[in-house]
């Protein structure tokens, strides 16, 4: 392989990883549960980081259990 598709990809995946970072986060979070979860989800997966920044302001602050 040529150094710049291995650049290229490098890159591709890094910003692939930054992307799903706030998913992850949200899915093993214990703030949420259920439906709350699954739209904060989808919301993240349409807006991404607007939606996360979102989350983390006004997702309730007590685990639910």
């Amino acid at each position: 392989m040529e150094f710049s598709i291995v650049v290229i990809l490098l890159f591709i995946a890094g910003a692939v990883l930054v992307y799903l970072i706030p998913i992850l986060i949200i899915a093993k979070s214990d703030k949420t549960s259920g439906t709350e979860k699954t739209l904060w989800i989808l919301a993240v997966l349409f807006i991404s980081w607007i939606a996360f920044l979102f989350y983390l302001f006004l997702a309730p602050v007590e685990k639910k259990i």
